[in-house]
This record gives structure tokens, sequence and C-alpha cells, in this order.
């Protein structure tokens, strides 16, 4: 398990961070989360509800957070039509159900003030582990991120997670504003996929500047597990296998 020991010193940084947060059906998870997301850690807090009937989007009104309730399916359709409320030059995306640790937003910026274009809190690095994993999901992440690291020269332990930050100009600049990559995938395997994994390929590939820093990932808390593992995952893995041979 990795070490939060000791207080995180907040310090004014040289860019805007926006905290972005896909929720649907939340509300366990981010009545004991959100709690803990320090005001002068971002500069603003998007919380991008999927629909949600439990009480997620007023839970997070009630915060004095922007929330953004997205008109079509899909965390990463979410994402596009949340961006124009965007402030930040760097984005953080978090999950609020128990699985990312807010106490480790600073370090994850701490990093990026080190000139790196993504950082991701990786469940794998240096002893880090997942508790949220089973036997399926802990393989399909080896096998994304080792084909990943052979095709495209990465040096990663975690390309898969949500939990990261990047700079917000890698969504237009890496095309994941676009359509192209996400249609054959999304059409052949009927399902809608994010834009982690792309976006942890076309790093890779552009060669831009990538660090990790180790982030357990605790179990969820309350709600419902809402993957779509064989679906998610066959739709992935053609994606990072298309883009290998066409891009954009």
């Amino acid at each position: 398990m990795n070490d939060l020991s000791g207080p995180v010193a907040p310090r004014r940084r040289p860019f805007k961070t926006t905290l972005l947060i896909p929720v649907l059906n939340e509300i366990e998870g981010m009545r004991a989360i959100m709690p803990r997301i320090r005001r002068e850690w971002v500069d603003q807090v998007v919380v991008l509800d999927g629909g949600s009937t439990d009480g997620s989007a007023e839970y997070a009104r009630e915060l004095g957070h922007v929330v953004h309730v997205q008109r079509r399916p899909g965390i990463r359709t979410g994402y596009l039509e949340a961006l124009p409320l965007v402030l930040g030059e760097v984005i953080v995306t978090f999950s609020p159900e128990g699985n990312s640790i807010p106490e480790l937003i600073p370090r994850l910026l701490d990093k990026m003030e080190e000139g790196y274009d993504m950082v991701i809190a990786s469940r794998y690095l240096d002893g880090a582990v997942s508790l949220d994993d089973d036997v399926v999901t802990a393989f399909g992440n080896w096998l994304f991120t080792r084909t990943v690291n052979v095709l495209y020269g990465g040096r990663y332990t975690d390309i898969m997670v949500i939990f990261r930050a990047y700079r917000k100009e890698l969504i237009r600049l890496l095309g994941l504003d676009g359509e192209r990559a996400f249609r054959l995938p999304e059409r052949l395997f009927r399902t809608h996929i994010s834009w982690e994994p792309l976006l942890s390929v076309r790093c890779a590939r552009r060669k831009l500047k990538v660090a990790e820093i180790p982030g357990d990932e605790p179990p969820r808390i309350g709600g419902r597990r809402k993957l779509q593992i064989l679906r998610w995952g066959a739709a992935y893995y053609l994606q990072l296998l298309r883009d290998r041979f066409i891009w954009p």
C-alpha cells in the first residue's frame, strides 16, 4: 500500500486545474469521498452526471460544484459536453465511488508542475494495489498495458485507470474530440467507451512526456459496478490495435 502520511501543503500553481468527476448514482460514495476534497487543491470542480436518480447531482450542487447533466450516453460523450465548462488548463479525472484516493490529487498536480503532459495514478506501480480488481479485470489491465508498451514503446504500468491529470489541449491535439477512433469499436460491440486508454496510446505514440505515481485503488463504496467487461474489453482492444495502423 502506498504511504499517504503527512499533509500536502497547498500552493499557487502555474496553471489552473479542473477536477472532472463523472457520476451515475454514486450518492453513497460521494458522501464519503467528496468532503475529503479540499477546495484549495483545484480551481474548479465539475461534476458530470449521467442521469442519476439517487440525488448525486443535487448533492454536488449543495457542495457548490458546477454540475452538467449529460444529454447523450457514455463517459466520453459527457466529457465533450462538459468541456465548454472546464476552466482549467489541466484536467484531473476522478472516480467518486471510492476507487480514487482524493489525497493523491495534489501529488498528481505536483508532478504535472515538473512539465509533464500527463500523470497517471497507477494501481500497479511501486507496491500500489487494486482492491477492486478481480481475476478478469487484472488480466485485462495487464494485457492492454503490455500491448501498448510493445506496440507504441510506452513505459506504462496502468493505461486504463480514470484517475489521472493531463493538459486540456491534449484532447484536441490527440484527436480525442473526434469520432473516427471510437465509431467502429462502439458500433461493433454496441457500447460506449471512454478515452483514457486512447489518451495513453496517443501520448506514447507522440512521445509526449508522461509519468506515473503509485495510487492504490480501494474497493468501491455502495452503488453498482458498471463495468461491461467483455464489451468494453473487446472495444478497447480493437481500438488500440486499429490505432497502430490507422490514425487519426
